[in-house]
């Protein structure tokens, strides 16, 4: 809906390009991409004259796609955790010991049970991971607010009214709204730094190394939260300003326009915007939109 408001040039999303860089994220977006805004007049027959646009816009494949990627390896590090055995000590029978190789590197029977222990409870494999999940969400904010500011400011827009409101001067239009967006970025920069990278030693020293996997997941969570918000607010500002622009959207994107505005109806004058943000929010938290456009 963002390209479609501000006329984005569709060539960025051709499958050729992104071939040849076959990242699996980077393909599978731009293949969304295309999907997505297949049959869009707004995009395939503008006139604008542009060669490429902003990185915001043309970037989406590679950056969400990276984004994409880092879901994907941490989702595969959760599944290796649920299926892991990290109590300590382990107790082992006889039978699922390996055949053992002495130093001369004869090997001999398999040993007796034995109670070992070791450090599987350690969580830096989760730590790491978690961490990487919150930069890559923090990522998909920052790219999100950065489109929304395209369609608030007039110096960018390609001729939209400033801060998206036809009656502009005693009407701040959505200025305020990208302000909370730009909020929630900067807070996830913070949030964003890895926990993982820290450590402080208990027990008189004997756990001299720890993951701090637990701060790293907490902060994933909330980073989580603030890039659903940021998203929510592009929705409300890419909607509008396809309804300013007066271009007709894709089947896909004029389906998530209409469910869109079956919630929240076009801003004409200024009101309270925390119940537009909170429906904005329960499309995208909630997977409406996504079940929607998923066929």
């Amino acid at each position: 809906l963002t390209a479609e408001a501000l006329e984005a040039v569709p060539d960025a999303f051709d499958e050729r390009l992104h071939l040849a860089r076959p990242h699996p994220g980077q393909l599978q977006t731009a293949a969304n991409l295309r999907k997505l805004l297949a049959g869009s007049p707004a995009v395939h027959a503008s006139s604008h004259g542009r060669v490429q646009d902003a990185y915001a816009l043309r970037c989406m494949p590679q950056v969400h796609g990276a984004s994409r990627d880092a879901v994907a390896y941490v989702r595969g590090v959760l599944e290796t955790e649920l299926n892991a055995v990290t109590d300590n000590p382990l107790v082992f029978a006889e039978t699922d010991a390996p055949t053992a190789v002495n130093a001369r590197g004869d090997e001999r029977g398999a040993a007796a049970g034995a109670i070992l222990s070791g450090g599987n409870f350690h969580g830096q494999p989760l730590a790491l991971a978690l961490d990487f999940l919150g930069i890559a969400l923090a990522e998909l904010a920052n790219i999100s607010e950065r489109r929304t500011e395209r369609l608030v400011n007039p110096a960018l827009s390609g001729g939209l009214p400033a801060f998206l409101i036809a009656d502009g001067g005693l009407n701040d239009g959505f200025m305020v709204v990208q302000y909370t967006a730009a909020a929630l970025v900067s807070e996830n920069k913070v949030l964003a730094h890895p926990a993982s990278v820290d450590s402080i030693p208990t027990s008189a020293g004997q756990e001299d190394h720890v993951s701090m996997g637990t701060t790293a997941a907490r902060h994933a969570r909330e980073i989580l939260e603030n890039a659903q918000t940021v998203l929510a607010i592009e929705l409300l500002c890419a909607c509008q300003g396809v309804d300013l622009r007066g271009c007709v959207p894709g089947p896909r994107t004029a389906l998530a326009h209409r469910l869109l505005r079956e919630r929240v109806p076009a801003l004409t004058e200024d009101r309270p915007f925390d119940g537009d943000i909170a429906a904005a929010l329960d499309l995208v938290r909630g997977g409406v939109l996504l079940s929607a456009l998923a066929d």
